[in-house]
């Protein structure tokens, strides 16, 4: 099991920014990814990382204003967010894959899963 737990959800103006960071602990992965959830809605992937290859992949809805990123030496990805939209209110969670086939974007690729910090952009 990897143990994951983020930090860096806030309350910020539509046009802002915010950087979310998701701390891994235990066993290895092969990739990471930040999915996102609004209250009734289902779960949304957003973008994802492959850890030891660095490869990233996003959704459309946030290609060119979100950027993953990660340090492979401090168990640590970061998920940076700019010109932020009242849209892109969510709880937004980490979570980790062991395995590194297959799609990156289904939410049961990946086994492992943070508590979800919110976020929330204001028009």
């Amino acid at each position: 099991q990897v143990q994951l737990v983020e930090s860096g959800g806030g309350l910020v103006q539509a046009g802002g920014s915010l950087t979310l960071s998701c701390v891994a602990s235990g066993r290895t992965f092969s990739r990471m990814a930040w999915f996102r959830q609004v209250s009734g809605q289902e779960r949304e992937f957003v973008a994802a990382i492959y850890w030891t290859e660095g490869m990233t992949y996003y959704a459309d809805s946030v290609k060119g204003r979100f950027t993953i990123s990660r340090d492979k030496a401090k168990k640590t990805a970061w998920l940076q967010m700019n010109s932020l939209k009242p849209e892109d209110t969510a709880v937004y969670t980490c979570a980790a894959g062991s395995t590194w086939s297959g799609s990156y974007s289904p939410s049961f690729r990946y086994d492992s899963w943070g508590q979800g910090t919110q976020v929330t952009v204001s028009a």
